[in-house]
């Protein structure tokens, strides 16, 4: 059997990397994968075998409108005589479309309601997975059928953090505490935010305890080298979750992949998300894991890292990644055993 998983984004490389791994025991595997955010280097780091096509068209509507069919083509072009049997993606608005004129069954798995790549991708995907917590009436009004629609249980990052070795993220903080600190996605659809808006925060904070940002790209890396964040550290080789687990004593994000994964792994995590937060991040919120503060200032995070504990990882949501891992896993090897598109 040939399994195509397309990685079109840095997150993508950790929920899958077990699952690659496994499959390419018994079976070949096709990565493809785009230019965008730390994706390429990721997936050099983990020494994963992969073919980049196509590319990431930035922060605009208009040339991300234009430069979708492009890369759709590009990727059909690239894949049409490798006899695919199944296509396997989350968040690749691309994926489910080049399966379909391949005729091959596809999984389409996303945890972001809002997205507006989402109906395209619904509309092609054999199968859509989505954590239990995102509302089926968002995935029915972008066009996923019923009969297509899988909940898995927990949230997304449980799908890859269960497998993690947690005595490796026993927290090894120095004298002077580190906090981290994940900005705004600038180029992704879904964010119409400010640009730029933890400016202040971070000013506030660099002189009383250590700043890492986390850059989402190297437009963005540059942005935070400029002289009046001097004093602030811009990570712009990729750590490993484990590494900033040890060392991070608060985790500020504003939304996204890594500040779940934060909050599920026991570090002290707070959203600064602007917009609704997300059915994932809500569940998350309402049941303590993060705290979700969109006006957070330098004093605030500086007080809640003095009364914050280090928690255990969340056994609850790994145990449920690992259930929902198995489950995505059948699913996928049953559809491509069948070569059922619909």
């Amino acid at each position: 059997m040939r399994v195509w998983f397309d990685i079109s984004n840095s997150p993508h490389i950790n929920i899958y990397k077990r699952l690659i791994r496994e499959i390419q025991a018994e079976h070949e595997v096709v990565i493809t994968a785009r230019h965008h955010a730390n994706t390429v280097d990721l997936l050099e780091l983990h020494a994963l075998p992969f073919e980049v096509v196509g590319r990431h068209y930035g922060a605009s509507k208009m040339r991300k409108a234009c430069g979708y069919p492009v890369r759709v083509w590009q990727l059909y072009r690239h894949l049409r005589h490798r006899r695919l049997d199944v296509a396997i993606s989350h968040s690749s608005f691309h994926s489910p479309v080049v399966a379909r004129m391949l005729g091959i069954p596809s999984i389409y798995m996303n945890d972001n309601e809002h997205a507006l790549g989402n109906v395209p991708a619904f509309l092609c995907a054999t199968k859509v997975m989505v954590p239990e917590f995102m509302s089926l009436d968002a995935c029915r009004k972008q066009g996923a059928s019923w009969d297509k629609i899988i909940r898995y249980p927990g949230v997304k990052e449980g799908f890859y953090l269960w497998s993690t070795d947690l005595d490796r993220l026993e927290y090894r903080g120095g004298q002077r505490r580190k906090i981290f600190v994940r900005p705004e996605p600038w180029t992704a659809l879904y964010y119409d935010g400010v640009v730029g808006f933890l400016d202040e925060l971070l000013l506030g904070l660099h002189n009383h305890v250590d700043v890492v940002l986390l850059p989402r790209g190297p437009d963005q890396a540059q942005r935070y080298k400029e002289q009046r964040f001097r004093g602030i550290v811009v990570q712009e080789t990729p750590l490993a979750l484990e590494e900033i687990a040890r060392s991070c004593a608060l985790f500020i994000g504003a939304g996204g992949t890594m500040t779940r994964e934060m909050a599920v792994l026991g570090v002290p995590t707070i959203s600064v998300y602007q917009a609704q937060p997300l059915g994932v991040d809500r569940h998350l919120i309402d049941g303590g894991v993060m705290m979700h503060n969109p006006k957070l200032t330098a004093a605030e995070a500086l007080d809640q890292l003095s009364g914050l504990e280090r928690r255990r990882p969340n056994r609850i949501l790994l145990d449920k990644g690992e259930a929902a891992y198995r489950l995505v896993k059948e699913t996928l090897l049953e559809l491509g055993a069948s070569g059922n598109v619909h």
